[in-house]
């Protein structure tokens, strides 16, 4: 798969495709959908199907600050596409002035002059241009001129995720950060992953017997809510089963808040440096300080055990 990053990127004699647009965090079920879609539409015209998303998010430009957790990093969201079968993804720099570009400048610019769609795939609430001004009905009008169609694609699953609300990236970053990983998996259609580079902590669990992976998470990541979590250390090509806590470890005062997660019934392991992944398959408990060390201990290695027969069950529904 090609990835772009502006518009500049895109082959010069790059010809006609089949396009979608969207932020696309987490590449939720709803998002498949729309993706989907398009790249069946692209096999049926014999083009290639291209996802065009936005670096950083939208909001974090017209509302500075308010950038939202991200469910999944650029390269992350890229490998779910490319399996999804999708040729291309043009990652375009979201610019306080590419933030005033009209709709109307979009179509021509993005569309017409760079990817020249043949068609386009989006969901019905899709928004874009200066002040979100661009909807599916003025597409619709711009492909009637610049000779490209526009497919509309139901987007909205409903699941028992949030309580039957429409799975949707907001939805799975609020069960996120409530701790309800499985109903963020739900909406997923995996587990939700922190990814990061491991560093060199207090080194408490390794002397506890317990030696833990301790990940320095990328920005504006989706983090769990505190507690103990089972699933899964992807490291070296190799997934482990893990058990992971998430918090600011009160037990020894801690402040700062962090993810770490110990390979079950692994020895020997050196992760630093390395970039991991995290998958958070079920919630165990939440955080919690004990009278002793010795009480700590015990508690851990239930964990522990709890965590391996979790993902053991989970392997196995796979």
């Amino acid at each position: 798969m090609q990835r772009w990053r502006g518009l500049e990127d895109i082959p010069e004699d790059w010809g006609r495709s089949v396009v979608t647009i969207g932020s696309y965090d987490g590449v939720h079920r709803g998002h498949q959908l729309i993706i989907k879609h398009a790249v069946d539409r692209a096999r049926e015209l014999g083009v290639p199907a291209v996802v065009v998303t936005f670096d950083p998010h939208p909001s974090e430009v017209v509302r500075p600050g308010s950038h939202p957790p991200l469910l999944a990093p650029h390269h992350r969201r890229a490998e779910l596409m490319a399996d999804l079968g999708v040729d291309a993804v043009l990652i375009l720099p979201f610019t306080k002035e590419f933030s005033k570009l009209s709709a109307a400048d979009f179509v021509v610019k993005v569309l017409v002059d760079r990817l020249r769609a043949k068609a386009v795939v989006e969901g019905p609430n899709f928004r874009f241009g200066h002040k979100a001004a661009g909807n599916v009905d003025f597409l619709v009008e711009q492909g009637k001129v610049y000779d490209f169609e526009v497919e509309v694609v139901d987007l909205y699953v409903t699941g028992e995720a949030g309580g039957g609300e429409p799975f949707s990236s907001t939805l799975t970053r609020r069960l996120v950060a409530e701790g309800d990983v499985s109903g963020a998996a739900e909406i997923l259609g995996r587990p939700h992953r922190v990814e990061g580079v491991v560093v060199r902590g207090a080194q408490r669990g390794r002397e506890m017997g317990f030696p833990t992976a301790n990940v320095e998470t990328l920005p504006h990541t989706a983090i769990p809510a505190d507690g103990v979590y089972a699933g899964r250390l992807h490291a070296q090509g190799e997934a482990m089963p893990a058990a992971i806590s998430v918090g600011t470890n009160p037990q020894f005062e801690g402040t700062e808040r962090t993810v770490e997660a110990y390979a079950i019934d692994r020895v020997g392991l050196d992760l630093y440096g390395l970039h991991v992944a995290v998958d958070f398959v079920a919630f165990v408990r939440g955080q919690a300080k004990f009278e002793t060390l010795d009480a700590l201990l015990a508690q851990m290695a239930q964990d522990v055990d709890k965590c391996r027969e979790i993902v053991a069950a989970d392997l196995g529904r796979d």
